[in-house]
């Protein structure tokens, strides 16, 4: 089996399992409907299996298919990566940066990172994706991403393989009570096992803020009680705010807060995320990554948002 040659017919065989159709898959490449599936066709004889389950609407691939497609967008994403850099090489493009964010950290300091960005080097065509860490790292995988700010904690999954992180800071949770709850009066801050007994609004199962924070609950002795779950962190301040329970929720989350909360430091075991901004080893990273990565540690060594600057370590 020889698939070197065929790159059009896996951008093709792509579109369609994108699109759920020959025809739609046609548009997006310009190319007609008979020409779409005659790529299809020649990938199919090339495989010897079929990629497509025929006369199913919307067009679904087939397991043969879904693999050729996930090895097919990583291919063609390293393609486009090399006509940019050729491109910014022969002085016919502009740099490209193609970053991702977590959410929290799109709505404190990524936002500086940005506007520096663009004033220092206006010539970088930036595009930004707001994701949660489950969607960032494969997007960083399969070259749809150039950069991402993501973070990490020992009790979450190491993440796609082949990534360079480099530290950008350390993000400690902090307790959110409703305003006039009894350990709101602790200027000194509480410890996690003082809300053993509490009622807990937290994130849903499964997610990287339940799963680090039931860690810490657990380091201190209890498993947190929760009532209501959302992954909105303004939600569950509303939430906190209405009476309804205490959270746990990192300091980034509470760079802005809702009226009706009380927010204190967290004493003794304190879960922690790591923050940082993450890109492919494989080859030289492009001039608009190295500064972008730069500008994000220059920022983060410079922000005084309740949050301790990480040790600068190989990543």
């Amino acid at each position: 089996m020889k698939l070197i040659g065929h790159v059009r017919a896996i951008r093709a065989l792509c579109e369609v399992g994108a699109r759920g159709s020959f025809s739609a898959a046609a548009d997006a490449l310009g190319l007609t409907q008979s020409a779409v599936s005659q790529h299809v066709a020649a990938l199919e004889r090339e495989a010897g299996l079929p990629l497509v389950e025929r006369g199913s609407r919307p067009a679904e691939l087939t397991e043969a298919g879904r693999v050729l497609v996930r090895h097919g967008t990583s291919i063609l994403a390293r393609l486009g990566d090399a006509e940019q850099e050729l491109g910014e090489l022969a002085g016919h493009r502009s740099g490209r940066l193609r970053l991702g964010s977590f959410p929290t950290a799109l709505t404190t300091f990524v936002p500086m990172a940005i506007a520096r960005l663009r004033r220092e080097h206006p010539g970088i065509v930036l595009t930004v994706v707001d994701d949660h860490l489950q969607g960032l790292l494969p997007r960083l995988a399969d070259g749809t991403l150039d950069l991402a700010v993501v973070f990490d904690h020992e009790v979450l999954p190491s993440g796609a393989p082949g990534l360079r992180r480099v530290p950008l800071f350390d993000d400690p949770y902090r307790a959110v009570l409703p305003a006039g709850h009894r350990l709101a009066r602790r200027r000194g801050g509480v410890e996690l096992s003082d809300l053993a007994e509490e009622v807990w609004v937290g994130g849903h199962t499964g997610s990287a803020w339940y799963s680090i924070v039931r860690h810490s609950c657990r380091a201190a002795g209890f498993e947190p009680r929760t009532s209501l779950a959302s992954d909105d962190y303004r939600a569950v301040q509303a939430f906190v705010a209405a009476g309804l329970g205490v959270a746990v929720i990192p300091a980034l989350a509470v760079a802005t807060t809702v009226p009706g909360v009380e927010v204190r430091r967290l004493r003794g075991t304190t879960p922690v995320r790591r923050v940082s901004v993450a890109h492919q080893t494989d080859g030289f990273p492009s001039p608009a990554v190295r500064t972008m990565t730069e500008i994000l540690q220059d920022i983060a060594t410079r922000r005084d948002a309740g949050v301790t600057p990480a040790a600068r370590r190989p990543a």
